[in-house]
């Protein structure tokens, strides 16, 4: 399948009704989602940050090593895969413009930037600035020869700025610079979900990530929203299987976690790659 085909695919799931956008976090993961049945992929930059060891949101990560992780996953499957591409990787507007012309390079079909700027003394830019962000990245990605499908993130709720006008105030602007998706993570119920999809015209991605999360995927629906990622939470629910296992056996010893674990054999079944063409 042609990049210019797996973009317009992409674009066209955008147009409704909901799609879950799961978040692999390497090729292997990115391999038994596709044989799950979802109909696209995007890398989550938490769950490649643990799988080296890393923390996440502290730019440990580099550019070079998000995008190798992005071009295995691509490689791995037929699907459409977006990225998480955290800031862009740099303050600058041309950092974000930058980024998003070397995602589309190695085959991706979206991608995410942020305005987060990863300190803790000033975590979000200002909104002249994350504005112009966006304008560049925005530009970069519409001049390219096949839809990439472009998100803007506005981080308020994640980085304890608990203020829902101005989070809306920026996906508005956003919007008009350009962004093809607007995302907030972090919102702190379903009441503000619904007034951030009303106050915007283009799809609104929701994350799950939280505990105890209260709203299903027809609540969701229900609020507006178009597209549903997973983030980190599959990267770390095999972690939490990886814990529970370590646990039993250096505790009581006993190897109960076996009778749920997947054979090799399932696994080796599921590796195979499953062309959709």
């Amino acid at each position: 399948m042609t990049q210019l085909t797996k973009a317009e695919r992409f674009a066209a799931l955008h147009r409704g009704p909901l799609f879950v956008l799961p978040n692999p976090w390497d090729a292997g993961s990115a391999r038994l989602l596709q044989h799950f049945g979802f109909q696209a992929l995007a890398t989550t930059s938490a769950g490649l940050a643990f799988s080296l060891g890393k923390r996440d949101g502290e730019g440990a990560v580099t550019r070079n090593e998000a995008l190798t992780n992005a071009a295995a996953i691509i490689a791995a499957t037929d699907l459409p895969v977006s990225a998480d591409l955290e800031n862009g990787y740099g303050d600058s507007p041309e950092d974000a413009a930058t980024t998003i012309r070397l995602a589309a390079e190695i085959g991706l079909v979206g991608g995410s930037i942020e305005d987060a700027t990863g300190l803790s003394a000033h975590p979000i830019y200002t909104f002249d600035h994350s504005v112009e962000r966006v304008a560049a990245a925005a530009e970069t990605a519409h001049a390219l020869p096949f839809p990439f499908t472009f998100v803007a993130r506005a981080e308020n709720f994640l980085h304890g700025v608990a203020d829902l006008d101005d989070t809306i105030r920026r996906l508005q602007a956003f919007e008009k610079a350009g962004a093809d998706v607007l995302f907030a993570p972090g919102l702190p119920n379903l009441e503000a979900i619904r007034l951030v999809c009303a106050s915007v015209s283009k799809p609104v991605n929701v994350v799950l990530g939280a505990k105890n999360t209260p709203y299903t995927l027809a609540d969701l629906a229900e609020a507006g929203v178009r597209r549903v990622s997973t983030g980190s939470s599959f990267a770390r629910a095999a972690l939490s299987g990886l814990r529970n296992a370590a646990n039993e056996l250096l505790g009581p010893g006993t190897v109960g976690y076996l009778g749920t674990a997947m054979t090799s054999a399932e696994i080796s079944a599921l590796m195979a790659p499953t062309p959709r063409d």
